[in-house]
């Protein structure tokens, strides 16, 4: 479905003449391509959807970072093109849980893998990573796993 999107967007921004919304798009999909390379060599035809979807989420990463140069560097024009990538970049992501979601969501697998202490931590990310990919900030995630863990 995501490989379906991309592909569509690409042609009609083409038709549009919309250079930014194309620009991005080519991102995601060399990116794509990339990760489906990554796949063929584990033995699998092409990259799982999570996969796709934690790669978009570095992308919004990677770019919040350029933003935060660019801001320092007084390159608005820089940092407003990196803020219209992301703008791309997440109208193909599912949509973000809140901050209260990502904690039940914590919990639940917490109980579920009878996580109980901070060993247990890369099991229970893991887990989060497979669920839930593109849908939340495994960064900020990770700091409340490891604050219940503790």
């Amino acid at each position: 479905m995501l490989r379906e999107n991309l592909q569509k967007t690409l042609k009609e921004a083409m038709l549009a003449k919309d250079t930014n919304t194309v620009s991005a798009v080519r991102l995601i999909i060399a990116g794509m391509k990339e990760k489906d390379v990554d796949a063929r060599g584990r033995g699998l035809k092409e990259a799982s959807e999570a996969d796709l979807l934690s790669m978009m989420q570095n992308m919004i990463k990677q770019r919040n970072d350029s933003i935060k140069m660019y801001v320092e560097g007084n390159r608005a024009d820089l940092a407003d093109k990196e803020r219209g990538e992301i703008a791309v970049i997440e109208k193909f992501l599912p949509k973000q849980m809140s901050e209260a979601e990502v904690e039940a969501a914590i919990k639940s697998l917490i109980g579920e893998l009878n996580a109980s202490s901070i060993k247990d931590m890369g099991k229970v990310m893991g887990a989060l990573k497979e669920k839930y990919a593109g849908q939340m900030d495994f960064g900020r995630a990770s700091v409340q796993l490891k604050t219940l863990l503790s």
